[in-house]
């Protein structure tokens, strides 16, 4: 059926691995169908006269993902039952559903007549409306069918109007070489205007006076954009402050601008390893091409395992023939044995629709944007797959990591005059709220503090409750702010934190000039912590080259770091590189370093 959907659905659809037609787990999966071509039009003659157009019963829930045949003038029952499956796909979804009208469960084509589809979306928007969400028709196309009649096949979003602040937050990284536009592009998108050609749409992004000056990006800054429950775009353009955009939202898209020149690459590694992003951005100037870091940037979110997807920007500046020169070249490395990847070039609507479904089902599927910010040529192509774009994590992976110990990694430290000190970071488990008492650290001697939440924000607006894996700032009120750095965590008092000096991982050298040997020092990323380490031991060598693998021991030079086994780990020095997990962490236990339940506020344990 692949082929079928490819006619069908604009073209670009062509999904490794899988198939167009998975389960819906609360996104109703990508373009209908799933079945092989030959196979279709046999069964789709069968289909029309047969039990298709009148289904005895309704169909499990399982593979049948959202493809509904009809849903014209359902009894009561039927209606009550519609609607209970389609709480649990919006539950499944975090607040969004995919339905395929016109489909069977199996994946078969079959299409409706205006009048029934017509019956059938007004069917959809009673139940959408029973639960307190809206729908939007993402795609509809006519299927070939032996008809005098036309039949057509809908795809419709089914959101949900946002309620306590439970909006849907999906985080990307904005990766790119210096200079190819990349604030550019989120300025155009956050502000709602176009930019003049010169960098105006940047300049409300910059954080330093001489990030103005240069208009390069040296520091990580933060961007949202919001969709309302019926897909529309909510930005500065419409809304004056941050917290009228999360209030009109139910889905935001959270950009994290990182820096492009090689100078700043720590702070783009950083950015990376301590924020967690769902995805990456990588943006490519069409005129340079792949130049600079672009292909640094690219490898870091490979070695990360960060799904990415590639806009190239500036196309009003070249002609076709480079665009396409750069095109090619981008797909050329893409599909590459290191890389592996499948690049679907992104032409329309329907395109953007299919290629945000597929690229959250398989890992190999990159879509390719070509866009510019001064013309808005192709623009709301990439508005429309921000907005389709599902979450990485279900409902249940989320309850589960809500129900862990609070762990909140601390990546920004603020002062903030009448408020205090000021932490920025990501939930990593459980639930944190207004009031908690909760003890940060490792110090430098090891030990933990004891502090209280007094406020949160998320997202520039208020917040009361903070749950796993969302982004936000806490205010600790009179804590001494000198006795924070970044890479600490806060934790819950009844957690036993693991901290080490001494760590082995097991790691892939990437490249390294000579040899690498005991005695070696890199810059280790390990989440939010960053620090110099040093090779103590590699087990079963005396050295390593380029490309060979060994489960190293590391000791911190500096202080001991809060790690845990399985974490993923990144190295550089220079231009040494390699990546690897955490295998073993040689702890050192509360009991040696001072309890907790003996500290006092703001206070070292000793």
């Amino acid at each position: 059926m692949d082929s079928r959907v490819s006619e069908l659905f604009g073209g670009c659809c062509r999904p490794a691995g899988g198939g167009a037609g998975a389960a819906l787990r609360g996104r109703g999966g990508a373009a209908p169908g799933s079945s092989g071509g030959s196979k279709t039009k046999k069964k789709n003659g069968r289909s029309r006269g047969g039990k298709a157009n009148n289904p005895p019963y309704l169909p499990p829930e399982v593979s049948s993902g959202g493809r509904r045949l009809k849903l014209v003038n359902p009894s009561q029952y039927r209606f009550e039952h519609l609607v209970t499956q389609m709480k649990w796909r919006l539950q499944e979804g975090r607040g969004e559903a995919v339905y395929q009208i016109g489909v069977e469960d199996n994946g078969l084509l079959v299409g409706l007549s205006e009048e029934e589809m017509r019956a059938s979306l007004k069917t959809l928007r009673r139940m959408a409306e029973k639960v307190g969400a809206d729908i939007t028709v993402l795609r509809e196309r006519e299927v070939d069918y032996d008809s005098d009649v036309p039949r057509k096949i809908t795809e419709v979003l089914v959101r949900k109007v946002p309620d306590n602040q439970q909006f849907l937050d999906l985080r990307v990284a904005v990766l790119g070489n210096v200079d190819s536009g990349k604030s550019t592009l989120l300025g155009v998108l956050t502000q709602g205007e176009l930019d003049n050609g010169r960098g105006r749409a940047r300049l409300n992004l910059f954080r330093h006076l001489h990030e103005i000056q240069s208009g390069r990006t040296s520091s990580i800054s933060f961007e949202i954009l919001g969709f309302n429950s019926k897909g529309e775009v909510v930005n500065y353009s419409d809304s004056r402050t941050a917290e009228e955009i999360c209030e009109s939202s139910s889905k935001m898209i959270t950009f994290i601008d990182l820096a492009g020149h090689h100078k700043y690459l720590k702070t783009t590694i950083f950015g990376l390893t301590s924020y967690c992003p769902d995805f990456a951005m990588l943006v490519v100037s069409a005129n340079t091409g792949i130049a600079g870091t672009t292909r640094e940037h690219l490898g870091l979110a490979m070695a990360l395992k960060v799904p990415f997807f590639i806009v190239i920007s500036k196309v009003d500046l070249c002609s076709k023939a480079t665009v396409e020169r750069t095109v090619k070249q981008l797909e050329r490395i893409l599909k590459q044995p290191g890389c592996n990847k499948l690049p679907l070039l992104v032409n329309s609507d329907d395109d953007a629709v299919t290629a945000a479904q597929q690229f959250a089902q398989s890992p190999n599927i990159t879509p390719i944007f070509t866009l510019s910010s001064v013309s808005g040529e192709n623009l709301d192509l990439l508005k429309v797959f921000l907005n389709i774009l599902p979450p990485l994590t279900n409902s249940k992976e989320q309850e589960e990591l809500m129900q862990q110990l609070t762990e909140f990694q601390v990546d920004e430290i603020y002062t903030v005059p009448e408020v205090g000190t000021v932490v920025g970071g990501t939930l990593s488990s459980g639930i944190c709220r207004e009031g908690e008492n909760l003890v940060v650290g490792p110090t430098d001697d090891g030990k933990f503090l004891r502090l209280k939440v007094c406020s949160i924000q998320r997202n520039r607006s208020a917040c009361r409750v903070l749950r796993a894996g969302q982004a936000a700032t806490l205010a600790l009120g009179p804590f001494d702010r000198s006795l924070l750095r970044k890479g600490m965590v806060m934790v819950s008092p009844e957690m036993n934190p693991t901290i080490c000096s001494v760590f082995e991982a097991e790691i892939v050298l990437l490249f390294h000039a000579t040899t690498f040997r005991k005695g070696f020092q890199v810059t280790v990323h390990v989440g939010n912590v960053r620090q110099t380490a040093i090779v103590e031991k590699i087990h079963g060598k005396d050295k390593l080259r380029t490309g060979e693998k060994a489960v190293v021991c590391f000791r911190f030079i500096k202080h001991p770091e809060y790690l845990k086994i399985g974490a993923k780990l990144l190295f550089r020095e220079g231009v040494t590189k390699g990546i690897g997990h955490v295998t073993d962490l040689q702890a050192i236990t509360t009991k040696e370093n001072g309890l907790e339940e003996s500290l006092g506020p703001g206070q070292l344990s000793f």
